[in-house]
């Protein structure tokens, strides 16, 4: 147990930024459905008991994005079946222990990516957060190369216009012109 320990460890520590990155990007402004660190635990307790089935060191990080996915697709689920059982009402309390301490770029970045469709968000997420390479991201969503070269430029396109619609681009522009 402990030699399965120290190896897991060993995986774990250098990716462990990058995993954090993708986890909070995953659940910015979803603080309702559950938090990011909660959603990174979840993770490692399976990656940990699923590490015997990890083929490669190299895909450990595709491994954990895996997981992590699937726990929060369960969770969701798990969440919209309570909120049907509850008489079919939401009671959409915000979260007032909310200590964000992202700056304002990043904030009305993760906005942005929260108007995208899932499949745009998560194929951004991966691919420009978290250095995903196009091949990793399409083993990853069971799909071919040129569906997710087609998610992230149609991603990109309408990310851009979000954010030109909040007038990001154009401040920004402004003071650095």
């Amino acid at each position: 147990m402990k030699e399965k320990q120290e190896r897991f460890l060993q995986l774990y520590e250098p990716i462990h930024d990058r995993f954090e990155r993708f986890c909070r990007a995953k659940l910015y402004g979803r603080t309702s459905v559950m938090e990011y660190s909660d959603l990174i635990n979840d993770s490692l307790i399976i990656a940990f008991e699923k590490l015997d089935t990890l083929k490669s060191k190299k895909a450990f990080l595709s491994f954990l994005f895996g997981i992590a996915i699937r726990v929060l697709s369960n969770h969701t689920k798990k969440i919209k079946e309570e909120r049907l059982t509850f008489d079919g009402q939401s009671l959409g309390v915000p979260d007032m222990n909310d200590q964000t301490t992202l700056s304002a770029e990043l904030h009305f970045l993760y906005e942005a990516l929260n108007q995208l469709n899932e499949e745009q968000r998560e194929s951004i997420i991966l691919f420009e957060i978290s250095g995903f390479s196009i091949k990793e991201i399409a083993e990853l969503h069971q799909s071919s190369e040129s569906a997710v070269k087609q998610r992230l430029k149609r991603g990109r396109k309408k990310l851009l216009l979000i954010l030109e619609d909040n007038e990001i681009i154009k401040e920004k522009e402004v003071t650095n012109g």
